[in-house]
């Protein structure tokens, strides 16, 4: 409610009301902010009219609004093809810009994801109040370009975290990244000899990075099926099934 302070000056004995606006509740949520993760929780669910800031090594990172081309529609093939590969590999689970809380400095919001739950091997678990906790095995972004905070601090906390495989895609130099993490941190995968990008943890999941570029759907979920019916993933599949039992 706002509040009136009245001042009256002796000398004209005029009486002059000043309305005080109201303090808000809480302080807005803005870039560069420095939050533990708590606070940065608290102001990011006073903000509805916000749909995606992420918390990374305790500063705020709020991306501009997505372009069609440059994101909403590769963001869509990808969730596609992440789709169609969880659709057919029962205990595999896909996220759409889901937050994940890694660390007490990081909570971050992937344009994708891929986990297992902890009764199937995988790292992370569902907090009571419905946030994932722990490092997915498979994490997607969708980059401007290599400058993106996506190829550096981020994959760095990534990276310490454990999350196994960070696919980035850079949107200007028409680049993907398939990294996977080793003892010594994240290499490149390499693709094979037909470039088709295929992931270590989740076998089956191949990647036709021309059919990406091309915007040609069809021939990425060609080759994903060929993925989908290799003996890897085959076994893959089976073990799952076998741990769901």
């Amino acid at each position: 409610m706002d509040t009136t302070i009245v001042q009256t000056h002796p000398q004209t004995r005029q009486t002059v009301r000043f309305q005080q606006a109201q303090r808000p509740e809480l302080p807005p949520l803005n870039p560069g902010d420095r939050l533990s993760r708590a606070e940065f929780e608290r102001r990011y669910e006073a903000h509805p009219e916000i749909k995606k800031a992420e918390l990374i090594e305790g500063v705020v990172y709020m991306p501009s609004p997505t372009r069609f081309e440059r994101h909403g529609e590769p963001h869509g093939q990808v969730i596609t093809w992440l789709g169609v590969y969880t659709a057919t590999t029962s205990g595999v689970r896909l996220g759409d810009n889901s937050t994940i809380r890694l660390d007490l400095q990081n909570e971050v919001q992937p344009d994708a994801l891929l986990r297992l739950d902890p009764a199937l091997g995988g790292q992370s678990h569902i907090t009571e109040d419905d946030y994932l906790q722990g490092p997915p095995e498979l994490v997607v972004e969708i980059a401007a370009s290599s400058a993106a905070y996506d190829m550096h601090v981020k994959r760095r906390v990534y990276a310490r975290s454990g999350v196994q495989e960070y696919l980035v895609i850079q949107m200007y130099e028409q680049r993907i990244d398939w990294f996977i993490l080793r003892e010594e941190g994240y290499e490149t995968l390499a693709p094979g000899e037909d470039g088709v990008l295929r992931s270590e943890v989740f076998p089956g999941l191949w990647l036709n990075s021309d059919a990406f570029w091309a915007g040609d759907l069809a021939a990425m979920l060609d080759t994903l099926r060929e993925g989908l019916d290799s003996p890897a993933c085959a076994e893959f599949s089976a073990r799952l099934k076998t741990a769901q039992e």
